[in-house]
């Protein structure tokens, strides 16, 4: 209540922008829903608020929010009150009082552009990452949705996408904003204004009961540390990464890799085996000895082929079958969405492995093990996948799935497997990147509407490239997936796209859109993108792992009390690197770059109202 009543506070003083800094799992939309029910209500009665995420996934769980949430002052759910609309398509009704949006398909709408649903299976920040050096135009004047048409906006996990090409969207709209989160960075402190009108530690959510906290469990192996040697002369096992299908090979020459390569380049059933091993052998011991059913636990791999191995060493070493350990990614052959209901609500799965689907933003709270066997380098997301265990549950609750629970969710444990809680993370991504563009980068820009002459110029020369390298068998896959055009038709029409001539002889076509429209099916992007990886993987058997050390973290309380505890502090000693951003955030997207002149204007800014730095 602390937050909405200073959220509520905020808005009094006209401030347009506001932060809700709240720990994983302690109810950030639960608190949004409850002050978009009291904003819709007399005496304010906003007309129309848009819920903005950045994935379906992260949509779809807010609307089902939505759905159940009940106000205290009445007995009808939300949805029985106002109109809530999950928009999949680019129409919006005008009746909804409340919208539900990915930050993705807004752009696109106000853009005027159809939008592909696996362009939101992805987060904003990684759809603009494949943009590279041209992304789209900057948004114009939309008169369907004019600037004034939201009266406030609430940006679900806004310490991502919201910084260089989503910006516009809310810069486009006349309306409030308010950001939640439970990992800001500097960006997010000099966006919102510091203007932080609520901060709710993990700590304190602990303290109240509203989260659970979690202990630190080791296992090291020699191979995952150190890596190995595979002797000239051995047999080895190569696997071909699209198929997966195995040929015996003979070494020719010493084959070496670090511990970093592995379930890359070189893939070490052993290494996976000995470690799942002391998994198994640790939560029957040690973590949860009086469980006789194995606790819900989510497994972080490094690829959608590392899971697939990872599961089926789970299934061996537990002697289970199919339904005990499941794959959860956007590309599992089963209906991603029931799995993990299932997940959530079932029996079985027990054992669940992920890659980035449910590493953010997804409930699960019968979750009692986290198993990291991939490692992650930005600090933020570390803190956001810790968070998938951080949920509480009544003793009923927990004993619906898992049977042998006798009390309420009291923590979780988190097995780090690769040296995660170790390694070194980064704050945030830098302002802008130009990253080199990929063919599967290059395929999500026409899905995003980025359609110019080089644009297209580029993907008809990677596809060119492609096909001399592919088999008849997959050339064929290729038309068929393609609805009958070969690799040199579609190369064709996107060449023809910006011919005068053909232009000429077709002026009603929108040419370039048309050529573009096979990229629109998100499994064909899937499938050009994999089928030109078609190269092998070492399998190493020759070399086993074993354990080093598994145990309890000495150094997990130490790094506690090394956090820094608060964000005030953080505020304090981010100064001048806020105060720098701010004026950066200030400036509409269009005046984004940074030239030269930046920085003495920023430096003269900063020295007069309201911020009155001053400088040695």
């Amino acid at each position: 209540m602390n937050a909405i009543t200073n959220l509520e506070k905020s808005f009094s003083l006209n401030k347009p922008r506001a932060l809700v800094q709240m720990a994983t799992g302690s109810g950030k939309t639960f608190t949004a829903i409850t002050s978009i029910y009291r904003l819709l209500k007399p005496p304010v009665r906003m007309r129309r608020i848009l819920f903005l995420v950045d994935t379906k996934n992260l949509g779809e769980q807010a609307e089902q929010e939505f759905q159940s949430y009940t106000p205290n002052d009445d007995r009808r759910k939300f949805t029985e009150l106002y109109t809530v609309q999950r928009l999949s398509s680019s129409f919006i009704d005008a009746g909804a009082q409340v919208c539900i949006s990915t930050i993705q398909r807004m752009y696109s709408i106000l853009q005027g552009e159809p939008l592909d649903a696996s362009a939101e299976e992805q987060t904003g920040t990684d759809v603009e990452r494949v943009l590279g050096k041209k992304p789209p135009p900057p948004l114009q004047y939309n008169a369907q949705y004019p600037p004034e048409f939201f009266d406030l906006i609430i940006i679900d996990e806004c310490h991502r996408s919201i910084y260089n090409l989503w910006r516009q969207v809310l810069e486009y709209f006349d309306a409030y904003l308010v950001g939640l989160t439970a990992t800001p960075d500097s960006r997010t402190y000099a966006f919102f204004n510091e203007n932080v009108v609520s901060e709710y530690s993990h700590e304190q959510a602990v303290a109240d009961g509203v989260n659970v906290g979690y202990d630190e469990y080791l296992i090291e192996t020699r191979i995952t540390q150190q890596g190995a040697e595979i002797k000239a002369q051995q047999q080895v096992d190569k696997r071909d990464r699209l198929t997966r299908k195995r040929r015996w090979e003979q070494a020719d020459e010493d084959i070496t890799y670090t511990g970093t390569q592995l379930d890359r380049d070189v893939v070490n059933p052993s290494q996976i085996r000995t470690i799942i091993k002391a998994f198994k052998r640790a939560v029957e011991t040690e973590i949860f000895p009086h469980r006789t059913e194995v606790p819900k636990t989510l497994i972080f791999a490094k690829t959608d082929s590392h899971a697939d191995d990872i599961i089926q060493v789970v299934r061996e070493e537990y002697g289970e079958g199919n339904e005990f350990c499941k794959k959860i990614t956007y590309s599992t052959e089963e209906d991603p969405k029931g799995l993990l209901a299932r997940f959530r609500n079932d029996y079985n799965p027990r054992i669940a492995v992920t890659v980035d689907m449910i590493a953010t933003g997804t409930d699960v709270k019968p979750l009692e093990c986290l198993l990291f066997m991939r490692d992650v380098k930005s600090r933020n997301y570390f803190e956001q996948m810790k968070g998938r265990g951080t949920r509480t549950l009544d003793a009923d609750s927990l004993k619906k799935v898992s049977p042998s629970a006798t009390t309420n969710k009291t923590h979780f444990v988190l097995v780090d497997a690769v040296g995660v809680t170790k390694s070194c993370k980064t704050d945030s991504r830098p302002l802008e990147r130009k990253p080199c563009v990929a063919l599967k980068d290059l395929m999500m820009q026409v899905v995003m509407g980025q359609r110019d002459a080089d644009t297209l110029t580029s993907l008809a020369n990677r596809l060119t490239r492609m096909e001399k390298q592919i088999s008849p068998k997959e050339k064929e896959e290729f038309a068929a997936r393609a609805g009958g055009r070969t690799i040199q038709k579609v190369v064709s029409e996107l060449l023809n796209a910006y011919d005068p001539d053909v232009a000429a002889a077709t002026p009603t076509v929108d040419l370039p859109k048309q050529a573009t429209a096979v990229f629109d099916d998100g499994a064909f992007r899937e499938y050009v993108d994999n089928v030109r990886k078609k190269y092998e993987q070492t399998i190493d058997v020759v070399n086993l792992d074993e354990v080093t050390y598994a145990g309890a973290s000495a150094q997990a309380k130490e790094k506690a009390d090394a956090v820094v505890k608060t964000f005030r502090q953080f505020l304090a000693t981010k100064r001048d690197e806020l105060t720098a951003l701010r004026i950066y955030y200030s400036q509409p997207y269009r005046r984004k770059d940074v030239t030269n002149s930046h920085p003495s204007t920023s430096r003269t800014s900063a020295c007069g109202p309201p911020m009155n730095v001053r400088w040695n």
